[in-house]
């Protein structure tokens, strides 16, 4: 879910609360940011094609992090922390399911797109499928700290990702069954 990568760039983001605190809570939205961006492309586009690049967020990763070391602002830690999380989502995503509209049916063997291999990576399953209950828990288990140790907006959009998760998890299956059965 959208919402586990971006409960995960807030873990990845709160080293920051130690360093330098006033730059955490823009650190940590943006690596919420960053976490949901590379699901843009789901509607409309190549879904984990056309926004996910595996190897490619890392160049920006590698570049951003020593600016925002030499010249720490919100606008430098946010767009480090941005792409560290959009990295982390496009490697991530080979864990979870394939791209079928029924991915807990294990029909669909594209977990994220490889621009540099050019082939699709294959889905790892650790996680069944979007929405799959092992995805909720991971989303809980990540989301402590932005409930825990931020206040303000990020706890703030902690709370509504967990609501949303929750209500996917809830609906993921039968609406994936009920599409399945209208498409045929």
């Amino acid at each position: 879910m959208s919402t586990t990568h971006a409960a995960m760039g807030v873990v990845l983001a709160t080293p920051v609360l130690a360093v330098a605190p006033e730059l955490a809570a823009p650190a940590a939205l943006a690596a919420m940011a960053g976490g949901v961006f590379p699901d843009l492309d789901v509607a409309v586009l190549a879904h984990r094609k056309t926004l996910h690049f595996p190897e490619h967020y890392w160049l920006a990763v590698l570049a951003a992090f020593p600016l925002a070391a030499l010249d720490p602002r919100p606008l430098t830690v946010g767009a480090a922390f941005f792409a560290l999380s959009a990295a982390v989502h496009s490697v991530t995503d080979a864990v979870g399911g394939g791209l079928g509209a029924r991915p807990w049916v294990e029909d669909d063997h594209r977990g994220v797109y490889s621009h540099c291999r050019g082939r699709w990576i294959r889905p790892r399953r650790w996680i069944r499928y979007d929405g799959a209950p092992e995805d909720l828990v991971a989303v809980a288990v990540l989301s402590l700290p932005g409930l825990l140790l931020y206040g303000g907006p990020v706890r703030d959009l902690t709370v509504a990702m967990l609501a949303v998760s929750a209500a996917y998890t809830a609906l993921r299956k039968p609406l994936g069954e009920l599409a399945h059965r209208y498409d045929r």
